[in-house]
């Protein structure tokens, strides 16, 4: 049999007793979640390159989903297929693709309001939970097309269910979280500093992990492919870390020991993984935001339990860079681009027969979710369709048939980075660079968010 846990609040053993009364601390923090969320939601109708590549291949046949998923982007594939039958349910467009994260972000601050409330109590709880709505990295995924928002959810949900001791729970809705997004399995180290001695978690733990390999062996393999684009952490990234790590240290100072022993292994933890980076570039912040969490825990009791006026005058001051920083999480400046903007300015300068060529070839994604527009055009470069290929962007004939191809079109527009992105090196794009300057005029190049747009003609044509 096993003992109580350590973990429970020992003048509370029965805080879940009542729950017919319907409390603030219950309905506050997701109902700001929510309105939050629904602000300025289409961003000013715009979308990232990340959110397409979620939008173009939910869209695809199921068939085809599960072969791209063999090929690449395995790590996001029950997202795929969780948007896939929403699109087939509802074509809702920008509403369709971030109502989910919408409606995660709102549960996971319940979750973390639920974790405070067990821990600590009803205040302590009404403020951690509406302390996470507010933080603005959450707010950001909260508006966004991919799983991350998903991700906290399932997370923060499972902490609350290591607590009751719902380990049949715990391990079911760790894994959806896992196969949302596999970073979700390093909650696991924090959940041992708080667990580690029931057998139950042991075993949900073992299962997770056993349940998970199928997916790990199988990202591994894409790794290359997926994530070589990364490099390693920047000095701003460790400072981050040490800000928010710090941050957290200072607030656990004085806190009850139970939620300390939840809440900072939560938000230390999982980012610390960035050491791995240092070898192998696999980390990326937007992995781990679950880990949010333990800060929002730790604030939202210091507040509950402030004394005398200067916590809640820091607190209010904190309001005013974080209005600024929400206002502009609504706009489309935002992300890194916007391939609806992009898309917009390539239906301007569009003509009947006009080629269009990517350089380089990822780029393909900024046209793949307005497939109309794409459509009507040449891709001159393109030797197989995404689809076709199971693949996120397709695949490209050789450098010499591209030489040979380019020179066919009487114009060209160009998709590229924006001005001093280091240039790909491969032989595709040096062919594609080479060819555009020998054979053709720069007609006009417009500087769109996260991309250029360039038009070139054939000598004499600009005109």
């Amino acid at each position: 049999m096993e003992s109580a846990p350590p973990f429970r609040h020992p003048s509370r053993p029965h805080a879940e007793a009542d729950i017919s009364r319907i409390a603030p601390w219950r309905l506050l923090p997701p109902l700001l979640a929510v309105v939050l969320g629904l602000w300025g939601l289409e961003r000013g109708g715009s979308m990232w390159r990340d959110e397409s590549v979620t939008w173009q291949v939910a869209h695809r046949p199921l068939d085809r989903i599960v072969e791209l998923l063999g090929q690449v982007d395995a790590v996001h594939g029950l997202h795929y297929l969780l948007m896939h039958g929403l699109f087939q349910m509802w074509e809702g467009g920008l509403w369709a693709l971030r109502l989910p994260s919408v409606a995660a972000t709102a549960l996971a601050a319940a979750g973390v309001a639920a974790v405070a409330h067990r821990l600590a109590g009803e205040r302590e709880a009404l403020l951690a939970g509406c302390v996470y709505a507010v933080l603005p990295p959450v707010q950001m995924y909260a508006q966004e097309g991919r799983s991350y928002a998903l991700v906290a959810a399932a997370v923060v949900w499972a902490t609350y269910l290591m607590l009751r001791e719902r380990w049949p729970a715990y391990t079911v809705v760790l894994l959806i979280g896992c196969w949302l997004h596999e970073f979700a399995a390093l909650a696991l180290l924090a959940h041992a500093f708080t667990a580690w001695r029931s057998p139950g978690w042991r075993r949900g733990a073992a299962v997770v992990a056993v349940l998970l390999l199928p997916l790990a062996v199988v990202s591994a393999r894409q790794a290359e492919q997926q994530l070589g684009w990364l490099g390693r952490p920047s000095w701003q990234d460790w400072v981050a870390y040490g800000v928010v790590g710090g941050a957290a240290l200072l607030l656990a100072r004085g806190a009850p020991g139970d939620l300390v022993r939840v809440a900072l292994p939560l938000v230390l933890l999982p980012p610390g993984v960035m050491v791995i980076s240092l070898v192998n570039p696999w980390y990326v912040d937007r992995y781990v935001i679950y880990a949010l969490a333990g800060l929002a825990l730790l604030a939202g009791v210091r507040l509950a339990r402030a004394r005398g006026w200067w916590p809640w005058l820091l607190a209010g001051a904190l309001l005013v860079p974080f209005g600024i920083w929400s206002v502009w999480l609504r706009t489309p400046e935002s992300r890194k681009d916007d391939v609806l903007a992009v898309a917009a300015a390539v239906r301007e300068r569009a003509r009947p027969g006009d080629a269009v060529v990517f350089m380089p070839s990822r780029r393909r994604e900024w046209l793949l979710s307005s497939p109309e527009l794409y459509g009507e055009l040449h891709d001159v470069a393109l030797d197989r369709t995404p689809v076709a290929s199971h693949s996120l962007q397709g695949t490209e004939l050789p450098p010499d048939r591209i030489r040979a191809a380019l020179p066919d079109s009487p114009r060209v527009i160009a998709l590229m980075d924006p001005e001093g992105q280091p240039l790909d090196p491969y032989p595709r794009e040096a062919v594609k660079r080479a060819e555009l300057a020998a054979s053709f005029d720069l007609c006009s190049v417009t500087a769109v968010r996260g991309a250029r747009v360039a038009v070139y003609a054939r000598p004499g044509g600009c005109g």
